[in-house]
C-alpha cells in the first residue's frame, strides 16, 4: 500500500523551483497528488502531496535534500486520514482591512464547528477610494445541524461592513 507524505517548502522564489521539486518526487518514484504553491512576499512557500511506496521514502528524503541544498527548504511530515467531510462551502469575504481580521472571522466561525479546508486571503487597494480592502475564500465544511445562512449571519455578525458571498 502507497504511503502519503506531505512536502513544506520555502525559499527565495526564483525560476525553476517548481521543476527542482517535482524532479526530485519524480526522481524518488512518488506521485504528486496535490498542491499548493506560491510567491509570497519574496519567498516561494508551500505544500505538496505526495504518494509513495513506501520502501521509497528513503529515496524521496535523499532526493529532498538535494533540493535543499539548492536553497529550497523541504521537510517531509507522513499526511493524515481525512476527516469525513460535512456539507461544502465557499464563501467570498470583502471589508475594509483592519488588524485582527481574520481573527475575528475565525472566532465567529469556531462556535460553529466549521472546518476551514482552505484559506486564501489578500489585500489590495479599492479602485475607487484606495482604501485598503481584505479579501478572502474560504472552501469550508459545516456540521449537519450548521446551514449556510448560519455561517453568513456569523460573518456578517463581525461587522456590517463585511460582505459574504456564499457559492
Amino acid at each position: 500500500m502507497a504511503s502519503r507524505v506531505i512536502l513544506t517548502v520555502i525559499g527565495s522564489d526564483r525560476p525553476g523551483l517548481t521543476a527542482a521539486l517535482s524532479r526530485a518526487v519524480l526522481s524518488a518514484g512518488g506521485n504528486w497528488l496535490e498542491s499548493h504553491l506560491a510567491q509570497l512576499a519574496g519567498r516561494y512557500v508551500g505544500s505538496v502531496l505526495v504518494e509513495i511506496a513506501p520502501d521509497r521514502l528513503e529515496a524521496l528524503h535523499q532526493a529532498v535534500a538535494d533540493v535543499d541544498a539548492e536553497g529550497l527548504n523541504v521537510s517531509l511530515v507522513p499526511a493524515g486520514v481525512a476527516a469525513a467531510a460535512g456539507t461544502r462551502l465557499r464563501l467570498q469575504l470583502v471589508a475594509q482591512d483592519r488588524p485582527g481580521i481574520i481573527n475575528e472571522l475565525t472566532q465567529a466561525l469556531a462556535p460553529l464547528k466549521v472546518n476551514i479546508e482552505s484559506l486564501d486571503t489578500r489585500v489590495e487597494d479599492s479602485a475607487w477610494s484606495g482604501a485598503r480592502m481584505f479579501r478572502a475564500e474560504v472552501e469550508a465544511s459545516l456540521p449537519p445541524d450548521v446551514t449556510a445562512a448560519d455561517v453568513q449571519a456569523a460573518l456578517e455578525g463581525v461587522s456590517a461592513e463585511i460582505m459574504v458571498d456564499l457559492g
